[in-house]
């Protein structure tokens, strides 16, 4: 009886050293994706050159919609293996990188790291919210998800109509809320969708795809507060 006890004692203990390890995999990497982003917005923001080559022309189209080909169409967990999954994050987070180059122009350098520093508190919060909480998230995700296809619906009509700039702030928030709540569900799936049994492979598989989704949640969130921050 008292081997038995120790026997899941220590299988819990290995599971929780390996679940501490798989998150803190997901969170480095999610954090690679952020730094390749803020570095490549700000060598590329440095350089006309660079910003007529990627920005100055219809391409502009193809460098914004790219990351989102990419997050359809090029990046599959269950047929790519870690090396590729890790090549199209870092294609996506490039991507990124150059679109926000905008912004690094746009917008005052305090306005920047104000948005960042809030993102941050925000997304550390979040996480911790849905690492610790005992709650299902899973009708939160569903509900933040159809908000977040109802407000790209909405901006696309933008597109074409002029919105005003309290309909447009409205629409801030409902971003920065609706990412606010995938944030927490997607680190709860995080957490529940980690199994030892699965094997390094498959586990750094998940890792990459859960880093992406964080990642995603981070810049949205980011960008959106930034507009609500400043005055631009």
């Amino acid at each position: 009886m008292q081997t038995n006890r120790y026997s899941q004692s220590r299988t819990q203990t290995n599971i929780d050293v390996g679940l501490r390890d798989h998150m803190q995999s997901v969170y480095n990497r999610m954090g690679l994706g952020v730094m390749v982003t803020a570095l490549t917005a700000w060598v590329v923001s440095s350089s006309p050159d660079l910003m007529m080559l990627f920005l100055g022309g219809p391409q502009k189209w193809i460098v914004m919609l790219a990351p989102l080909a990419i997050v359809w169409f090029g990046f599959n967990p269950a047929r790519m293996n870690s090396k590729q999954l890790m090549m199209a994050f870092l294609g996506v987070s490039f991507l990124y990188g150059v679109s926000f180059s905008v912004i690094a122009l746009a917008f005052a350098g305090a306005d920047i790291a104000r948005a960042f520093f809030v993102t941050s508190i925000m997304f550390v919060g979040l996480s911790i919210f849905g690492y610790t909480t005992k709650k299902d998230l899973s009708a939160i995700g569903t509900f933040c998800f159809m908000a977040i296809i109802g407000v790209l619906v909405v901006s696309m009509i933008g597109l074409f109509v002029e919105y005003s700039s309290g309909f447009e702030m409205l629409l801030n928030i409902v971003v920065v809320l609706a990412f606010a709540g995938m944030t927490a569900w997607e680190t709860q799936a995080t957490k529940e969708q980690y199994n030892s049994a699965y094997g390094a492979e498959m586990n750094s598989r998940l890792a990459w795809s859960s880093a992406l989704s964080l990642y995603i949640s981070f810049v949205v969130m980011f960008s959106h507060i930034l507009s609500l921050m400043s005055d631009r």
